[in-house]
């Protein structure tokens, strides 16, 4: 089975996907800031080393994105992915600053099949980004809808 063919049928719960790092630098930092989150300690040198985390740090908005484009590129979802009801338990742990190498993480809680539509079920997921030295930075759980394999 090709990942990118990934259907409900295929997950396995306890299976986990872990996916390579990326680097993230002071100017990816900088430019997500300037257009998504434009807090002091995100875009600014001198006021981030005023601020409580004494420089420079990532918004978990981007830790969290950059986490899951890696999930994403490891296999995680496919062509039957339909998408999310939605994120719960959102953890940032701690700062993610220029240099860090991020890790990303997905274990498959619990599956089952859709209640009112038998064409997908219901998959939960764990996720977990982790830095270089495998502190947890982020964590949450999403749920996922996922179409059941196409019968021929």
């Amino acid at each position: 089975m090709s990942r990118s063919e990934r259907w409900f049928e295929d997950y396995t719960v306890g299976e986990v996907i872990r996916a390579d790092g990326v680097t993230i630098s002071e100017a990816e930092i900088l430019s997500f800031a300037f257009t998504y989150d434009p807090q002091p300690f995100h875009l600014d040198k001198l006021a981030a080393e005023q601020s409580p985390y004494k420089g420079l740090i990532a918004s978990g908005w981007q830790t969290g994105l950059l986490g899951f484009r890696m999930l994403l590129q490891a296999g995680l979802l496919g062509k039957g992915s339909m998408g999310s009801p939605g994120l719960d338990e959102i953890r940032w742990a701690m700062p993610v600053r220029p240099g860090d190498t991020l890790f990303g993480r997905a274990s498959i809680e619990d599956k089952r099949e859709s209640a009112s539509k038998p064409d997908r079920g219901i998959v939960k997921m764990k996720y977990w980004i982790e830095n270089q030295k495998g502190e947890t930075v982020m964590s949450f759980f999403g749920t996922q809808m996922v179409l059941k394999k196409p019968t021929a």
